[in-house]
C-alpha cells in the first residue's frame, strides 16, 4: 500500500511523505504506483520551475519526502493540486492508497 502523510502548521502544508508500493500489479505493470509517481514528480518539477528554493525534496525507490520552505500563492496551488489529484485517485483505489492529514 502506499502511504501519504500531509503534514500542515498554521493552515500551510509544510511536509508530504509519500511511501511504499500499491501493489496493484507485478513491478513495471503497476498502474497505480506509476500514477502516484507520474503526479507527484510532476508536481516537483513545477515546482523547482517556478521557484528552486520553495522545496527541498528526496526521492528514492518507494519514498517520496517534499518539505516546503517557501510559500508562495503558485507553489500553493501546485501543492494543493498535487494533493487534490492523490485523493481522486485514492477514491477509486482505495485498497492501494492511503491518504493522511496531520
Amino acid at each position: 500500500m502506499i502511504k501519504v502523510k500531509i503534514q500542515k502548521r498554521d493552515d500551510k502544508f509544510f511536509k508530504i511523505t509519500i511511501k511504499g508500493h500499491a501493489e496493484y500489479d507485478e513491478k513495471g505493470k503497476d498502474i497505480v504506483c506509476a500514477s502516484v509517481s507520474s503526479i507527484v514528480i510532476t508536481s516537483i518539477n513545477a515546482i523547482v520551475r517556478v521557484d528552486e528554493a520553495s522545496i527541498e525534496y528526496k526521492d528514492l525507490d518507494g519514498f517520496i519526502e517534499i518539505n516546503i520552505k517557501k510559500y508562495d500563492n503558485i507553489v500553493n496551488i501546485l501543492i494543493e493540486n498535487m494533493i487534490d489529484l492523490l485523493k481522486e485517485l485514492g477514491e477509486d483505489y482505495k485498497n492501494y492508497i492511503e491518504i493522511r492529514e496531520v
